[in-house]
């Protein structure tokens, strides 16, 4: 029929003329094959177990079509299924695309645990750095993974679980606890001291199975961000120098960095548009010192918490 309709194009020769010179008969040329109103119910099943089985092909589908089980019952002949398989171009394809599945196992992942809200999930995390002298800075990190907001950057030589308490204690104050805290199995977020002080301030903790940074996704690509556009362009002399740059890169990213996560809108911006924002945000308090190796203080108690680790 398409070798008609081309010659037909072509050379603008009659129908009746073509037909003739290739043996057809000219009714095969108007017919239109009709399918019957039972295929329609039938093809309907057939997709369903090509949805549920997709590598069966027609053999496997008519014998699960014509067996006990939840899709079989159905009488029907083979020649039937091959036709609507063909029809519906239904055949397996060679190729497989891989499926992607969600990053992780752990339920405390960053998809399976996603933040719904302004201080409902806050992530932290280390990364390490080296002053020009050539010894060791720790970096310590928090985020709210709603707003993307960029809470906290300390820096020390070293960190301990106390440290951590004190940088969370001034979040805190200035911020509000949030509901969950996601990190990794640092020892300095494992501490005993830690898990009790957050017990009692009624924050939870989700820690992601280990050898898995990925469902700590938000953190980690903050912290490629961070590596990226500073950490492997800046040369620290000092210790006092690299608290004073990261805080202002910390200021330039919350505030002048458009996020594709926020429809390039920037963190302190996408804060102000938030509905539940009506009664105002709580600014964050300048420092000029670092609060790493002062002591803590307690966490207020709430009476109506009830805290559990885990």
């Amino acid at each position: 029929m398409e070798s008609v309709r081309r010659s037909l194009g072509r050379e603008k020769v009659s129908e009746r003329r073509v037909c003739k010179a290739l043996g057809q008969n000219r009714g095969t040329q108007r017919h239109r094959p009709k399918k019957v109103d039972g295929d329609r119910e039938l093809l309907g099943v057939m997709r369903k177990i090509v949805e549920t089985f997709p590598r069966n092909g027609y053999e496997r589908t008519h014998r699960v079509l014509t067996g006990p089980d939840a899709f079989g019952g159905w009488k029907v002949n083979f020649k039937r299924v091959h036709r609507i398989w063909k029809e519906e171009h239904m055949q397996v394809p060679p190729k497989q695309r891989k499926r992607r599945r969600l990053p992780g196992s752990s339920a405390n992942g960053c998809v399976r645990h996603r933040a719904k809200h302004r201080n409902h999930v806050w992530s932290y995390d280390f990364l390490t750095e080296r002053t020009e002298d050539g010894r060791q800075l720790r970096i310590l990190v928090v985020i709210d993974e709603f707003t993307r907001e960029c809470l906290a950057i300390e820096v020390g030589r070293s960190f301990t679980a106390r440290d951590v308490i004190m940088t969370l204690q001034y979040l805190f104050a200035v911020r509000g606890a949030p509901e969950h805290l996601r990190s990794d199995n640092g020892p300095e977020f494992v501490a005993k001291e830690i898990q009790e002080w957050l017990a009692r301030a009624c924050v939870r903790t989700l820690y992601i199975q280990k050898a898995s940074p990925w469902e700590n996704g938000y953190v980690e690509s903050f912290n490629g961000r961070l590596r990226d556009e500073l950490l492997d362009r800046e040369l620290f002399l000092s210790l006092p120098e690299a608290r004073v740059v990261l805080d202002q890169w910390r200021m330039d990213y919350n505030h002048r960095r458009p996020h594709g996560g926020l429809k390039w809108q920037t963190p302190a911006a996408f804060i102000a548009g938030l509905d539940d924002m009506a009664s105002g945000v709580v600014p964050a308090a300048s420092r000029g010192v670092s609060p790493v190796g002062a002591t803590p203080l307690p966490p207020t108690h709430h009476a109506d918490c009830s805290p559990t680790l885990s």
